[in-house]
């Protein structure tokens, strides 16, 4: 066996259970390709387009799994491309492992080739990388090796990226007799008086009224979603969902009243107003998931259970395993459950009320309505930023037993493109056969990182890229007519044809062109009896007014 320290890496990779590592290659990584070449373990490496990208395959490849995601680049604009990628981890808390290759240690500060080390006035990239990382380091022998690992592990484990920089001579140099990796168990800290103070405003408030929940996106991360329905049924709690966690509760089920926050509901609205205590489960509450709600959560009373503080006033317990912790409460509270709730019938959503749109094209309710409608069980659906992101998070019901993921964190556009192929590498392969995955984007986001669609072609992955083209930044446009007064946009763009020219460069790909709800059906339908990639084009228009609370308050407020 080999016993490099990239055969190291390789190795330990594959006991924290990935089977993937994403990246592009390079002079100072390819070392580790080597290493992936002839390792006898079940890694396998996936060259991207662009090492944004590549970091949110392990981006959402971790968000999938509940695990760790895997993420590699060379040395310069190889390293510098993974900022933005790892920074949409850092913000949301998402474990991901970066391996960076450096130049050799010899020619650090002597004018090496994209040298970062810091040295003879050179970029720094331990310094640049410890801002939006768990931990950072520079691994300057084999030796160090093992215990940077796993401080990295440890680092990412705790929500957020870790960097590993490897110069080249010390990935190529011997590990010599070092033993293999170890996974640890996570560390579990329960906090047993915020957990009964918790508990306690629970029976309280279980004496004079109802109970509503608003659930977070570490409900996923710590796969606790059987947990929440069982606390919600054992409390009879109403239960609404932050914008980036519509999957963590069953969207068809009668106790769901929708997402709270920019792009909510008003029966979560409703809810509140009338109940005892709100509950809120795995999320900071920041400002997308509380628009609205911001007076209602100061005017009744909150309880809080996550891993970090909310952002609003509360009863705090720390939270590092909702699963566990959840789990605790609905067995403390299930002998009292109430099972009516299941013979209630679901109650439709009430959508935002938006401007009659007069422009080209299929309107946003009706295209994700038809795209719902479509989707098999199962399905998992990533929508991307802007004026798409919020059609999709307000009106789209995730099928049952599919993920849902869109960043917020930093909101980046391009990211559902890698972000959905990394998942489908994870989840692709289901107990029931193949499982779809499902991108719906805008065309602006497209021309950012769609051409990662080449990577799912190459792999020939079951998704279905829906890209909504308005020949515009819609969402810009949007702003620059409620708060410039329209005077202007640099934000409108000449038509394309992205359906014709995507069938001109993948003429093997299945890819439609649709103007109307009955084109998408029929293409739809097609496209989730596809074994892999498939492509939609729709045109929509770019001065429709999307269901965005502050863009709909502002139209009212001028009128």
């Amino acid at each position: 066996m080999p016993s490099r320290v990239v055969d190291y890496l390789v190795r330990a990779v594959s006991t924290l259970g990935v089977r993937h590592i994403f990246g592009v290659d390079g002079a100072n990584i390819e070392d580790l390709y080597d290493a992936l070449f002839d390792t006898p373990y079940d890694v396998t490496g996936i060259v991207a387009k662009h090492e944004f990208s590549a970091a949110t395959m392990a981006d959402g490849y971790a968000r999938s799994t509940g695990g760790l995601g895997v993420v590699a680049a060379t040395s310069g604009g190889g390293a510098m491309n993974l900022v933005a990628g790892l920074a949409e981890s850092y913000a949301s808390r998402v474990p991901v492992l970066a391996l960076v290759g450096q130049p050799p240690t010899a020619s650090a500060g002597r004018g090496a080739f994209q040298d970062t080390s810091g040295l003879a006035g050179t970029i720094d990239a331990a310094r640049m990388f410890a801002e939006i990382t768990q931990f950072c380091a520079r691994v300057e022998t084999a030796a160090d090796l093992p215990d940077m690992v796993a401080r990295a592990v440890d680092g990412a484990r705790r929500g957020g990226p870790a960097v590993l920089l490897l110069p080249k001579d010390v990935q190529q140099s011997d590990i010599g007799d070092i033993p293999p990796f170890r996974l640890t168990a996570p560390r579990y800290r329960r906090d047993e008086g915020g957990l009964a103070r918790v508990r306690a405003a629970l029976i309280a408030a279980r004496k004079v009224g109802k109970i509503v929940i608003i659930a977070g996106d570490q409900v996923a991360r710590d796969d606790a979603r059987a947990e929440l329905a069982w606390l919600a049924g054992a409390l009879d709690a109403a239960v609404g969902v932050a914008p980036d966690a519509k999957d963590t509760y069953d969207n068809a089920d009668p106790a769901y009243c929708g997402v709270a926050g920019s792009m909510g509901h008003a029966e979560l609205s409703a809810a509140l107003r009338s109940a005892a205590l709100c509950l809120i489960v795995g999320t900071p509450m920041p400002v997308t998931a509380r628009t609205g709600l911001d007076e209602l959560l100061a005017e009744g009373t909150v309880a809080h259970i996550g891993v970090t503080a909310p952002y609003v006033t509360a009863i705090h317990a720390t939270s590092t395993d909702l699963a566990l912790d959840l789990a605790a409460l609905a067995d403390e509270f299930s002998d009292d459950m109430r099972m009516s709730r299941h013979e209630r019938p679901h109650t439709p959503l009430t959508p935002l009320c938006v401007p009659e749109a007069t422009g080209p094209g299929v309107r946003y309710r009706e295209l994700v309505e038809t795209i719902e409608a479509l989707l098999p069980e199962g399905t998992d659906v990533f929508a991307d930023a802007g004026n798409t992101g919020a059609a999709v998070v307000h009106h789209l019901r995730v099928p049952r037993g599919g993920r849902f993921v869109v960043a917020l964190g930093m909101g980046g556009m391009g990211y559902a493109f890698g972000a959905a192929i990394g998942s489908t590498f994870a989840r692709h392969r289901g107990p029931s056969g193949t499982r779809r995955t499902v991108v719906v984007a805008g065309d602006g986001s497209f021309y950012m990182h769609g051409m990662e669609l080449h990577t799912a072609i190459e792999h020939d992955l079951p998704v279905t890229f829906i890209v909504l083209n308005n020949n515009a930044h819609a969402m810009c446009v949007t702003r620059e007519q409620l708060y410039y007064q329209d005077r202007y946009s640099f934000n409108r763009f000449r038509p394309t044809h992205l359906g014709a020219g995507i069938d001109a460069m993948f003429p093997e790909l299945p890819g439609y062109s649709v103007r109307t709800t009955e084109d998408l059906a029929i293409a739809l339908g097609r496209c989730v009896e596809t074994e892999g990639p498939s492509f939609i084009s729709i045109d929509v228009d770019p001065d429709e007014v999307p269901p965005f609370i502050p863009f709909l308050a502002t139209l009212e407020k001028m009128q």
